[in-house]
């Protein structure tokens, strides 16, 4: 059996990533963090641990997390007022997702269950 230890997110500012990602997901720093890494994992519970890797590139990564919710809109506006952006996204219709950005640029949507 394989299961998905971690995912590792490439970041230019750790720092302010810890900031954004322990609020957006209710996590919290498994150890102290480094100027070029840390490590996040649930506040309560067991979960998937979201690495922050510092990267060079100012350009966004070919990644992304779906985050599923019972309440998209609530949990959009929430992101938003944290410090993501809207990413401009051409939707199909009837779809169930909101594609938002990071403060470094990186994709991720926000899934209605």
């Amino acid at each position: 059996m394989i299961e998905i230890g971690a995912i590792v997110w490439g970041v230019t500012d750790v720092a302010r990533a810890v900031e954004f990602w322990s609020r957006a997901l209710d996590y919290k720093l498994k150890y102290p963090p480094s100027e070029g890494w840390a490590i996040l994992v649930p506040r309560e519970g067991e979960g998937v641990q979201l690495s922050l890797n510092k990267v060079s590139s100012p350009k966004a990564r070919r990644h992304h997390i779906d985050l599923f919710t019972d309440d998209r809109e609530k949990e959009v506006e929430r992101l938003l007022a944290l410090g993501a952006v809207r990413k401009p996204w051409q939707y199909e219709p009837g779809a169930d997702y909101v594609v938002l950005q990071d403060p470094d640029g990186n994709p991720f949507c926000v899934v209605q269950r």
